[in-house]
């Protein structure tokens, strides 16, 4: 039972955990919180995050890594040697609903237990494969780091992050990993709402676009542009204050006018000016960093506040913990075994639903408890001897009202309604998958305040039908319908309430003050429509200091700590600018379908908060967990990594598209066989032959004398030269992608991931789709194109009883329209 009582919602939902790293671990965290039973069944070595830490602590004989304890909390642990047929895993499966399975050692090396093998002896199962590129296609089996997958995908480049006189840098932390596992756990509950019985392919490579990029294929190809031609530095950005780093944003031209007169620089304000904003704000770069620097941090995140520009303290292992925001929301909680601080889950559900948090397992701990079963559907019915009886993911018998949906063909979401109230990226990339996947999504704009996302693309005011060409809205958009209120109108808001009562869900962003000014709180929703599960997704969350203060990506980056590892030791660090937003999409989506199962076992609606910052610090985990459990404090190292040595990006001989010797390729050895294997292809060179460089810390140690010779080599060949020559040797290596380039790649050509879209207003344009396929279906995803503004008003409004005089009083009064409000 979880604290409040209440029955876990995936209590009885069997998992069984074949995979190793970080994105299998998380997806099945993601589950277990929610009360999922897990089974993972790992090798006599176990799985290698137990020896794992990121700062390089020593872990002791017995022990496990902090990070795997963190990710293993609450499920159970089988060691299963591989090469045996004894029928054991075999039998775990039969028994299990859901297989999440990756690459690796042990049971997963042997042919018999690869997805296809699995599914076909256990067709009843979900099978959730996380690959890099996917199961199928020319690239399925070439190797591949996050570092590489961030660099095919365009990540590094894509958003202008970095300084033009140094190599762009990668999103520092792991954090694709963890974008992977959040996205593997919805595809395998939405799977779980259809019946099961698939195979679900999930590409890592294209959750790092649709993470780390702004639909820039659509952009550059709806715009002829691209979104970024050069890195240059957000300004002000992250900036070192008297006493410390404070982010300060500047993304739309309202927020630059607001820091012209919060700096005392009225006369910069040029509403004419032929520049864009990030442009303008680099000429006056000079004089904004001195007006930071001769204040603190407290005084300038005050002023920032008062003026609604978006600020946040740059967080990091040390101070995260400490940061007054998160103390009041108690944001973290400790290890239950291992007792150091880790995140709390990455959203909240009233009433209270999830799981409690259980210690993780020991190697093997339930291995004897499992063998000995005699099964029927479920192996785990009876006590796990050690575990608390009271929870059923702690082996606890099985509710007989955990049973699953029964099988059904159709998308997952066909009969869903959802009441889509959210604007710019994080709220509409959390609808858009609901939409993608069969629910009718209704989208709520409004004259006078279009989505943002419609803004912001540069289509000069004169150009007919200016809001309906933004390539980002498109995007986020397909398979949606619109409609527009005034819900500063009574008559606007009580239409609203009429459309409530026709919704399962209803998903809002806006700041907390918004919906609570207008009486739209949850219980005022609950009041029209009780079983509707309503999901707010604040910036910082519905209570606490900061829970006013408006929240763009780049801030919730910074009050994380993913920030904090972006960019080089000798400088402040940059801004992702990126992975905020879809990463609370991803992970607010993955609370809905939590909900949801609650409300299909109950009949009861519930609220989901998803705060961005509470997915951002679980993405960010590792930071405070190696702070307090080593006492180490993760810093940026530029390119360079953890998990690889070397690890860095090396300068081709190419020109790039836009005249400059600015072509990069990324490499990351992982092992000493990737060592020995580039080694081979650099023709076995006197310097690389040196017995250190056999064995990862000699590599490590001498990295500038590594980087400084693979550089040479590298800036004498086409990057398609280093690719060809490292790749066929099992090294992992890519090309530093232009993102509007993405679609030159063969693999997401061959996977089908981008699909042409035909829209009313632009041309033919290409829109990336899911990160996952499966042998389910659907074929295709994109079924209609981003709507026009109020293109639905007079379908949605006639389905609730209007009539047309009725619709066109409205239009006349002003309430509804398809154009922007002048």
């Amino acid at each position: 039972m979880s604290d409040s009582g209440i029955e876990p919602p995936l209590a009885g939902y069997v998992v069984v955990d074949l995979s190793s790293g970080i994105a299998g671990n998380y997806c099945t965290k993601l589950l277990a919180d929610a009360g999922a039973t897990v089974v993972k069944v790992e090798p006599p070595q176990g799985d290698p995050l137990r020896q794992w830490s990121a700062s390089g602590a020593q872990i002791i004989d017995g022990t496990d890594g902090a990070l795997f304890s963190f990710l293993a909390c609450s499920k159970h642990s089988v060691v299963a040697e591989p090469g045996t047929d004894d029928g054991f895993v075999d039998a775990l499966l039969a028994g299990a609903d859901a297989l999440v399975w990756s690459r690796g050692s042990g049971v997963v090396a042997d042919p018999r237990f690869g997805p296809a093998a699995i599914r076909a002896r256990h067709p009843h199962l979900t099978v959730t494969a996380i690959t890099a590129f996917g199961l199928d296609g020319p690239w399925s089996d070439r190797a591949a780091t996050e570092f590489t997958l961030q660099a095919w995908s365009g990540g590094i480049v894509g958003l202008g992050r970095g300084a033009p006189d140094r190599a762009p840098v990668y999103v520092g932390g792991q954090v694709g990993e963890y974008l992977a596992g959040a996205y593997a756990s919805v595809a395998t509950l939405a799977s779980r709402l259809r019946g099961g019985a698939e195979l679900i392919d999930l590409s890592m490579l294209e959750t790092s676009i649709l993470g780390l990029t702004y639909y820039p294929v659509s952009y550059y190809e709806m715009l002829g542009r691209p979104w970024r031609d050069a890195r240059r530095l957000t300004v002000p950005g992250i900036a070192r204050a008297k006493d410390g780093l404070v982010d300060i944003g500047c993304g739309t031209a309202q927020q630059w006018f607001d820091l012209c007169a919060m700096t005392g620089h009225v006369e910069w304000i040029d509403e004419e000016s032929p520049l864009s904003i990030t442009q303008q704000a680099n000429e006056k770069a000079d004089e904004l960093y001195a007006w930071v620097a001769d204040q603190t941090v407290d005084e300038i995140r005050d002023l920032a506040t008062a003026f609604r520009i978006p600020n946040a303290p740059v967080a990091n292992g040390a101070n995260v913990e400490g940061l007054d925001h998160f103390v009041a929301r108690r944001s973290f909680v400790v290890n239950p075994r291992d007792g150091f601080t880790q995140p709390g889950p990455p959203y909240r559900i009233t009433p209270p639903m999830l799981a409690p948090l259980l210690p993780a397992p020991r190697l093997g701990e339930h291995t004897e408890h499992y063998r000995s079963r005699n099964w029927g559907h479920h192996p785990l019915a009876g006590d796990i001897p050690g575990r608390d009886s009271s929870s059923t993911a702690a082996g606890n018998a099985i509710p007989r009202g955990a049973s699953a949906p029964p099988r059904r063909e159709g998308l997952p979401f066909a009969g869903l309604r959802v009441i889509d109230m959210t604007t710019f990226w994080a709220g509409p990339s959390c609808t858009h998958l609901l939409a993608m996947l069969g629910a009718d999504v209704v989208h709520v704009e409004s004259t006078r305040h279009p989505d943002g996302t419609r803004l912001i693309a540069g289509i000069p005011v004169t150009e007919p039908q200016w809001w309906e060409r933004s390539p980002i809205f498109s995007g986020l958009n397909t398979n949606k319908r619109d409609i527009t209120l005034n819900l500063q109108s009574d008559t606007g808001r009580e239409l609203l309430r009429k459309l409530i009562v026709t919704a399962d869900v209803v998903v809002e962003n806006f700041t907390p003050r918004v919906l609570e000014s207008m009486g739209l709180t949850y219980d005022a929703v609950a009041a029209i429509k009780p079983d509707v599960v309503m999901v707010r997704m604040p910036g910082f969350g519905l209570d606490g200091p900061w829970r006013d203060n408006p929240a763009f990506a780049y801030v919730i980056e910074a009050a994380a700590g993913i920030s904090w590892l972006t960019g080089y030791p000798d400088r402040n660090p940059f801004e992702p600018y990126s992975v905020g937003d879809p990463n609370a999409g991803v992970h607010a989506c993955h609370a809905i379908l939590v909900a949801l199962e609650h409300r299909r076992r109950t009949g009861e609606g519930s609220m989901v908060e998803a705060a961005m910052v509470d997915a951002a610090l679980s993405i960010a985990a590792e930071q405070v967990i190696e702070y307090s459990a080593y006492g180490a404090l993760l810093e940026r190292t530029g390119n360079r990594g953890p998990a690889a040595a070397p690890q860095n990006l090396y300068l081709s001989a190419d020109i790039d598209e836009f005249g400059r010797l600015d072509s990069w390729v990324a490499i990351a050895v992982t092992t000493d066989a990737q060592w020995a294997a580039l080694r081979d292809a650099l023709g076995n060179p006197p310097w690389a032959m040196a017995d250190e460089l056999s064995r990862a810390d000699g590599r490590r140690a001498r990295h500038d004398l590594v980087d400084e010779q693979l550089g040479r080599w590298c800036a004498e060949r086409s990057a398609d030269q280093i690719v060809e020559a490292l790749w066929r040797s099992g090294v992992p290596v890519a090309k530093v992608l232009q993102p509007h380039r993405q679609t030159h790649i063969d693999q997401l050509k061959a996977r089908g991931f981008f699909e042409a879209v035909e829209h009313p207003v632009n041309p033919v344009t290409p829109h990336s789709t899911l990160p996952f396929r499966s042998s389910r279906g659907p074929d295709r995803i994109h079924t209609a194109p981003a709507p026009l503004l109020g293109q639905h008003n007079e379908q949605v409004l006639t389905e609730l009883g209007l009539t047309a005089d009725d619709i066109a009083r409205l239009e006349a009064d002003g309430v509804i329209g398809t154009a922007p409000a002048r």
